[in-house]
């Protein structure tokens, strides 16, 4: 569940929370255990910490930090805890919170886009929050595309100076669409397959042009 909060979250850029039932015994289903996701201007425990003392009945538990946090409730205060999230979460955000910004570290040269300058970038981490990892932006053609187990979107792009590359952006909301040209926001990595090592681009976000 915190899996998928990431990705909701990452994908709507709005604060999310994922529930599943605490147990799986039938016979005890009547708790749930929650993951949160945050975005920037939101700390997360805080928001829950409100929570819980403007309603004490709601929460079982809860803790965490700023970006995420876990919490506990019983089944049928699902819908209370609902409507008093998202009151607290109406005064703590911003309008502006709620732009999706996407950070680039600019255009990569393809020859820079090479093994060893890939193994340099690895080797800066680990990154984390407030030190993320680059990421790099480019205009380019798609040659190729087709999807991996019906959501990855598997992709050989072209880019502005006509190296072709290989790239790949998981659990891709454009599986069903045909791609032409597009803006690509990526991570460079390495892709080691069958003992062949080569430079592959994590792709994070596609815009269509």
């Amino acid at each position: 569940i915190g899996i998928l909060a990431s990705r909701i979250k990452e994908r709507l850029n709005r604060p999310a929370i994922a529930f599943a039932p605490e147990s799986d015994d039938p016979e005890n289903i009547h708790i749930l255990k929650g993951s949160a996701r945050s975005i920037s201007g939101l700390h997360m425990r805080d928001a829950l910490d409100l929570v819980a003392k403007r309603h004490p009945k709601i929460l079982k538990k809860f803790g965490g930090h700023a970006m995420a946090a876990g919490m506990s409730l019983e089944r049928d205060m699902l819908d209370a805890f609902k409507a008093a999230f998202n009151q607290v979460v109406s005064e703590l955000l911003k309008p502006e919170d709620l732009e999706a910004i996407a950070f680039s570290d600019g255009y990569l040269q393809s020859e820079e886009l090479s093994l060893p300058m890939v193994e340099l970038l690895e080797r800066a981490g680990p990154w984390g929050q407030k030190f993320p990892e680059p990421r790099f932006d480019a205009e380019v053609r798609i040659v190729q595309s087709r999807v991996l187990k019906e959501r990855h979107l598997k992709l050989v792009v072209e880019m502005p100076d006509k190296q072709l590359m290989d790239a790949i952006e998981f659990s891709s909301p454009h599986c069903g669409g045909t791609l032409d040209k597009a803006k690509i926001l990526f991570r460079p990595a390495i892709n080691d397959y069958r003992g062949r090592r080569s430079v592959q681009l994590l792709v994070d976000q596609i815009e269509p042009l």
